[in-house]
């Protein structure tokens, strides 16, 4: 109990912080059970607009949580040893970003007490279906990934050690689950994108490229949120565990994809205006000039691919302390953005479905209340998610290291 007031007293925010997630948390709860009891009916859903707030926060937490896939089968399939204290960082910002999309989807799916039809009642040719299949099995791959790291925190060690071993010994396994968890993640990301691409019946869906942009959107933004996450950590615990050096050339890795993402979306908007497609010029004015036009110049392609890439490989503009965290941070903010964009843009088109019917003009859809509060319950569970591991267990750093960690 000494040890634990002296770490309090070091790091006297922790206490109000957690108190703070937790209440968030709790709250969301509540609102969560709510929806369960009386149903849909009091969100913002409806009939033209199915696909909401909480989709979007799904589909924003897997892509986020994509740093684990790429910087793990990185590190242990070509021996970057340098970047090895970003393995562990990244296996949890997986963790939290897919468990999150869980939350996300158990609220959408309005009959939770289904949610294990999908392993039961296979349906192959679904997408829908290969997508709930490569979530649970890659978070499963996640969570077994991490549990080496619990079995390193001294605290365990001494109070259960043969537990602290029994975890130790899934550190065997890393390679195969990098590799099993680079094929999930590569399939999910990409399946994500082809739901929308395979619905041609939507004027801006039904695009084969949608499921590449999908992938190439999580490539550097999950990197990117492993390198904010890593600054934030050594901020709080006031300690380097990954040499500036190192992050800089991972910075600059985020910085290229950026670029090339950048390049493919703009590419892909121009394509999609040589179109007889019914409606898309409809759709794509819509996106390009309507009420989503701020969504796509400024928030999907200025603050979160443009500005990132110009930081991030400017050398003038990358020497600036606060190039890479700002970098990063509207990575995250951008696909973010392009989520809610991909999501909404041709939800909220009124089309007809006959040919030759005019189109209908413009549905809405405003979430509620409810809506916002279990979003932000989410965004409050992957906070303290973050916060409780980098303090309880060794997120950061060599094994050897590890054992001089304790709360």
């Amino acid at each position: 109990m000494r040890a634990l007031r002296d770490y309090l007293r070091q790091h006297p925010l922790l206490l109000p912080w957690t108190a703070v997630l937790l209440l968030i948390c709790g709250i969301g709860a509540a609102s969560g059970i709510l929806v369960w009891v009386r149903g849909l009916v009091i969100t913002g859903l409806n009939d033209l607009v199915p696909w909401g707030l909480w989709i979007t926060v799904d589909l924003s937490a897997i892509g986020i949580g994509a740093g684990a896939f790429m910087l793990s089968a990185a590190i242990y399939l070509l021996g970057l040893k340098e970047y090895r204290p970003l393995a562990r960082a990244a296996v949890l910002v997986g963790v939290l970003g897919y468990t999150a999309a869980a939350f996300a989807l158990l609220l959408d799916l309005g009959r939770p007490d289904r949610f294990w039809h999908p392993l039961v009642f296979w349906n192959t040719h679904s997408v829908l279906w290969e997508i709930t299949m490569c979530v649970i099995l890659y978070t499963g791959v996640l969570v077994v990934e991490f549990l080496p790291v619990v079995g390193h925190a001294a605290w365990l060690e001494k109070r259960a050690p043969r537990l602290a071993r029994f975890l130790q010994w899934f550190h065997h396994l890393t390679p195969v689950l990098a590799v099993v968890g680079l094929l999930l993640s590569l399939l999910h990301h990409s399946s994500l994108g082809a739901t929308y691409g395979v619905l041609p019946f939507r004027p801006l869906w039904g695009n084969p490229g949608t499921a590449v942009l999908f992938l190439a959107n999580a490539v550097f933004t999950g990197p990117a949120l492993t390198i904010l996450a890593t600054l934030a950590a050594q901020r709080v615990l006031r300690r380097e565990f990954v040499p500036a050096p190192t992050l800089a050339r991972l910075a600059r890795f985020v910085g290229i994809v950026a670029a090339v993402y950048l390049y493919m979306r703009l590419w892909d908007l121009f394509a999609m205006s040589y179109t007889h497609i019914p409606f898309r010029a409809e759709g794509l004015a819509y996106l390009t000039g309507g009420p989503l036009a701020a969504n796509l110049w400024v928030g999907e392609l200025l603050l979160g691919a443009l500005i990132p890439a110009l930081l991030l490989l400017v050398p003038q503009l990358r020497r600036r302390p606060w190039a890479m965290p700002v970098a990063c941070a509207l990575a995250v903010v951008g696909l973010v953005v392009t989520r809610w964009d991909v999501n909404l843009s041709t939800q909220l088109l009124r089309v007809g479905w006959m040919p030759g019917q005019p189109f209908g003009g413009f549905a809405s859809y405003t979430p509620t209340w409810v809506e916002w509060v279990t979003s932000a319950a989410i965004a409050a569970y992957w906070l303290l998610g973050f916060t409780l591991s980098i303090h309880l267990f060794p997120v950061f750093g060599s094994v050897e290291e590890a054992h001089h960690k304790g709360v």
